[in-house]
């Protein structure tokens, strides 16, 4: 009975670690190469389009890997979870799902389709943006919290629509869109690389001021977050957390005006994984704000054991592979290089 007590207690909070990581790298490697395409409708010439598609080639489909991985194993782990928090956010997951798979089909059928590929390039766009603006919903919708009674979602159909909501839609279309253009600045040159480090210019400063908005909405708005952050001793505990998301910043700032080609990168992965660090920070161990949390929502601990064996034999797997195929295909991607 104690075993399976002590069961019961930490593995909900290994598969909050596991979930946590699948969310970070989804968030990191698969943002890249949405933010290449919000960065399309910038480029019109055809040739610098072809090169920026060409730099995630030979990755953007494993990326997604960490997505499926993520809402599996919350439906598998926290199935009180993903029966409360679907229900709140319907309608924007099934537009991201339908704008990933408009995007995956234009990534493929631009290449075929030319000279008339017009319609695949807006796909391929418009799918980007609508599913990185959907994240941001979901997110916002999460953060704001989500009503509850009698452990299932009490909430209205458009409960996810809300100007903070709003807000962080468009915060997370311009994260995507920086970290796409630091990352051409790292895999191109040319044309395209200059043009995406003046963009990288612009959009750090509209990534930093969203950041600091939120920052500033969720603790005033949410008192359990205003305590966890300005409590003593939580400040002085919690204030490096700021304090590198500031470094970060100041080293993405300068690697971009000192023509450094990698250090923009990965300052601005940086900055994302402090972002998603004070985001766990506020909100732990609460899985669905303001009222589950991971005991609450776990599954039964025999379910939760036999699909972690599972996790933790294919999560190095797909890590190696991973690993592999980035190594596989470092360095810089040439105007009329590609792997199609």
């Amino acid at each position: 009975m104690e075993s399976l007590e002590g069961m019961a207690y930490w593995l909900p909070l290994i598969w909050l670690v596991v979930l946590g990581v699948a969310v970070a790298l989804y968030v990191v490697l698969d943002g890249f190469d949405l933010g290449i395409g919000i960065l399309f409708p910038a480029s019109p010439e055809e040739a610098h389009r072809d090169q920026m598609m060409n730099s995630v080639a030979p990755f953007w489909d494993g990326n997604e890997t960490w997505l499926v991985l993520g809402g599996g194993g919350l439906l598998v782990a926290f199935p009180m979870a993903y029966g409360i928090l679907m229900p709140a956010v319907y309608l924007p997951v099934m537009f991201m799902l339908l704008a990933l798979v408009f995007r995956g089909v234009a990534f493929e059928f631009r290449w075929v389709a030319k000279p008339h590929h017009q319609m695949w390039d807006i796909a391929f766009a418009g799918g980007s943006i609508v599913a990185s603006f959907m994240q941001g919903l979901i997110l916002g919708a999460l953060l704001e919290g989500i009503e509850v009674r009698d452990g299932a979602y009490a909430g209205g159909t458009f409960d996810w629509l809300s100007p903070f909501s709003l807000l962080t839609g468009v915060a997370v279309v311009a994260g995507y869109a920086l970290i796409g253009a630091t990352w051409l600045v790292m895999k191109t040159d040319g044309a395209v690389q200059e043009k995406a480090r003046e963009q990288a210019k612009f959009l750090l400063p509209v990534v930093l001021a969203a950041l600091l908005i939120v920052s500033l909405w969720t603790p005033f708005a949410v008192p359990r977050i205003y305590e966890r952050w300005f409590s003593l001793p939580n400040f002085f505990l919690l204030s490096p957390v700021p304090l590198l998301t500031a470094y970060a910043a100041w080293s993405c700032w300068s690697g971009l005006h000192s023509g450094h080609d990698t250090r923009p990168f990965v300052s601005t992965i940086a900055l994302f994984l402090l972002g998603f660090l004070g985001l766990a920070v506020s909100n732990l161990p609460l899985v669905i704000p303001p009222s589950v949390d991971v005991w609450q929502a776990a599954a039964h601990p025999s379910s939760q054991l036999f699909m972690l064996i599972g996790v933790l034999i294919l999560v190095p797997v797909i890590l190696a592979y991973t690993v592999f195929v980035y190594y596989t295909f470092r360095g810089k991607v040439r105007a009329g290089e590609g792997y199609h």
